[in-house]
């Protein structure tokens, strides 16, 4: 067979479909910082991150050096059955950043490749703690993309994965398309149906984003994280707070649930800890995280390379300049969407909504005003134009383009960002990519 010259068409002939999630024609040759070099040398401005797990920027300095220290070191491959320095004051760092109501030494840390492993751990070791089989989980909610944590998500089990044969969904509260028509309404009625599940005795957690984010970026209103809380502590079920894609600086906070200063059991976290390479983490008790003994097998998590990324990574954040960049170029970015969407332009008439916190921003986009009808069809040709206009950034819940830049990304680059959104959603209204264009990428 002759060798294929472009990226994309070899990558089409050699790389499974299962693992795919496209919407345009990306290939990437190189990075750094915000930008994303393709092959023809085409610069991008870089507003997913590749869904966050970038957060700190491509070719981190401070990233690349301890990831080298370490692999040259040597410590082996994995935490299975040795372990080493960078893995153990991983966990401390971890135990030391992450809140909690318990005392250091009843906590412990289990070190995974990805949200969707450290998910999958928690969720099991809270059913063999508690001896409970129900999980409370939320509509439209992600928590990973195999095994019980897919079987929890909401995105999946709507797309036609087999639910958890424990899992109970819950409405999501959405002030900006309220489940009971009342964006007042909505925070009683959804912890009201939590009382009424949670009170049956068999939950062993409750599973939540502080942030929805892939089902469109929803932030809940204020009280609903202290609800579950509360009704956890009534009913002794755990509390798992997925923080995989909106904590570690994102949202212009260390931890997103700390908006409402609250502490979970457990929390999760994945995407960003590694800086690019595979490495999640579940802070929790050590009752939930102990045993059984040698039931979360990997053999390579926990290996010295990805924990000294992870490490460098919490280095850079307790010096908090990423999270107030984070906070800062959030407020800038939605400011300028915002004046955007108040605009005559043609394409603001379809902006329905701009919300997020720090640089986990979404614009919402509708057929018009009035009805406020989703229109997915319009946001991924907005995706699609915007990447030919020069930046990256996805779709999530079919009309909403996520936006998650790396918390080091520039005042200039947010102002050019905002401007080339602005341009790409008034030509995709007026036809400039048509349906062949993106019919062969599906997305979700």
């Amino acid at each position: 067979m002759a060798p294929v010259d472009n990226l994309v068409d070899r990558d089409a002939a050699a790389i499974a479909g299962v693992e795919k999630l496209r919407f345009f024609p990306l290939a990437v040759q190189s990075g750094h910082g915000h930008t994303l070099l393709e092959p023809s040398g085409r610069e991008l401005i870089d507003l997913s991150a590749s869904w966050t797990a970038s957060g700190f920027g491509l070719g981190n300095e401070a990233i690349a050096q301890a990831v080298q220290q370490a692999m040259l070191q040597g410590a082996g491959a994995s935490i299975l059955s040795a372990t080493h320095n960078d893995a153990v004051a991983l966990a401390e760092e971890l135990i030391a950043v992450v809140p909690s109501r318990l005392p250091t030494d009843e906590r412990r840390v289990y070190l995974g490749h990805a949200g969707t492993d450290a998910n999958d751990v928690a969720l099991r070791g809270c059913r063999d703690a508690t001896g409970r089989s129900g999980v409370v989980a939320f509509e439209n909610g992600y928590h990973g993309g195999v095994g019980t944590a897919q079987r929890v998500s909401g995105v999946h089990v709507s797309a036609g994965v087999p639910a958890d044969p424990g899992v109970i969904f819950l409405p999501y509260p959405d002030p900006y398309r309220p489940h009971t028509g009342d964006a007042e309404t909505i925070l009683v009625d959804v912890l009201t149906q939590a009382e009424r599940v949670l009170s049956q005795q068999g939950v062993a957690a409750v599973i939540v984003e502080p942030i929805q984010s892939d089902g469109g970026v929803i932030v809940p209103p204020h009280g609903f994280l202290r609800g579950l809380r509360r009704l956890c502590d009534e009913h002794g079920t755990y509390l798992i707070v997925d923080e995989v894609k909106v904590g570690l600086g994102r949202t212009g906070r260390l931890h997103a649930f700390s908006a409402e200063d609250v502490m979970p059991d457990i929390v999760t976290l994945g995407k960003a800890l590694g800086g690019t390479l595979p490495l999640s983490a579940a802070v929790g008790p050590a009752s939930v995280l102990d045993q059984p003994i040698a039931s979360a097998l990997m053999t390579t998590t926990g290996n010295p390379v990805s924990c000294a990324a992870g490490r460098a990574v919490l280095r850079m954040l307790r010096d908090t300049k990423v999270i107030r960049n984070a906070a800062d170029r959030g407020d800038q970015l939605r400011r300028l969407l915002e004046r955007y969407a108040r605009g005559d332009r043609r394409g603001a008439r379809r902006v329905g909504d701009v919300r997020g916190r720090g640089l986990s921003l979404g614009i919402e986009l509708v057929r018009d005003q009035v009805s406020l009808d989703p229109d997915p069809d319009l946001t991924a040709k907005v995706a699609y134009r915007l990447w030919q206009l020069g930046a990256v950034a996805y779709p999530v819940r079919g009309n909403v383009l996520e936006l998650t830049p790396p918390l080091t990304i520039t005042a200039s680059a947010i102002e050019q960002a905002a401007g080339l959104i602005a341009n790409a959603v008034d030509d995709a209204v007026e036809g400039a990519v048509t349906d062949e264009m993106i019919a062969a990428f599906q997305g979700w």
